[in-house]
């Protein structure tokens, strides 16, 4: 009887911490895991006790106004890269996050490894924007930014920074580059 006592109360315990573990990797509009736009510098070390937190130090002209603060596992793999409203200041909240890790998805399933098509299937896409080398995909439900490299695109799409690019010129296998949330 004691045995079947214990293994319940293991079985439980791991169950707890399997649900817990999910929802630090959950993606929504005004949170990704344990940080939301409230979220101050000064909570990150609480936050990721057991991940590690490395902070750009500025140190001259031309990096003064670097701010990123990237989160790693503690085995290597690189999870989130944060930016701050405020430059060295513990008290400044996040602005943007960068997402990295595949285990990191919304609620619908979203995440980096994500196609064209997965984003449109389950989110309205509020614009698209044509840059350079890439285009936007900002969907405002999740205050979030898809960026899909023009290599990604028909050739005729690629060069002409003016054209408006409809989604429907998107190729549904069209693979997310990078993955941000605005805040």
């Amino acid at each position: 009887m004691k045995k079947s006592i214990l293994s319940l109360a293991i079985m439980a315990l791991a169950c707890v911490s399997c649900s817990t573990k999910t929802e630090n990797f959950t993606i929504a509009k005004n949170s990704i895991g344990a940080l939301t736009p409230t979220t101050q510098v000064k909570d990150l070390e609480t936050t990721y006790a057991n991940d590690s937190i490395v902070k750009f130090v500025p140190g001259g002209e031309f990096t003064a106004s670097i701010n990123e603060i990237e989160i790693f596992e503690k085995g290597g793999k690189k999870l989130l890269t944060l930016t701050p409203v405020t430059v060295m200041d513990s008290t400044s909240v996040i602005r943007t996050v960068q997402v990295f890790d595949p285990r990191y998805k919304s609620d619908k399933g979203i995440s980096t490894l994500s196609t064209f098509k997965d984003i449109q299937d389950h989110y309205k896409i509020s614009s698209i924007d044509n840059l350079i080398n890439a285009v936007v995909i900002s969907v405002n439900e999740l205050n979030a930014s898809f960026t899909i490299d023009k290599k990604e695109l028909p050739s005729n799409l690629r060069f002409d920074m003016s054209l408006n690019i409809e989604a429907s010129q998107i190729p549904d296998s069209a693979k997310i580059k990078y993955f941000f949330l605005n805040w």
